[in-house]
C-alpha cells in the first residue's frame, strides 16, 4: 500500500507540476511525459529511502 500511495502522489504532483510549467512556457501539456516522470520520481524516492538508514546515530543514544 505505501508504495502504491507513493505513485500516486508522485504522479499528481509531477502531473500539476508539468501542467504549471507547460502553460509558463507556452507548450503542449502531455500526460504521458508526466507519467514517465513520475514513475521515474517514485523508484528515486524509493532508492534515497533505502540508502538514508532508519537506525538512530550512536551519538543520540548519550542524551
Amino acid at each position: 500500500m505505501r508504495y502504491l500511495m507513493t505513485l500516486v502522489w508522485s504522479f499528481l504532483l509531477v502531473t500539476m507540476l508539468n501542467y504549471v510549467v507547460s502553460s509558463i512556457l507556452a507548450v503542449e501539456f502531455s500526460l504521458t511525459t508526466s507519467a514517465i516522470l513520475a514513475v521515474i520520481f517514485t523508484v528515486l524516492i524509493f532508492i534515497i529511502s533505502a540508502i538514508i538508514p532508519n537506525e538512530p546515530t550512536p551519538e543520540a543514544d548519550h542524551h
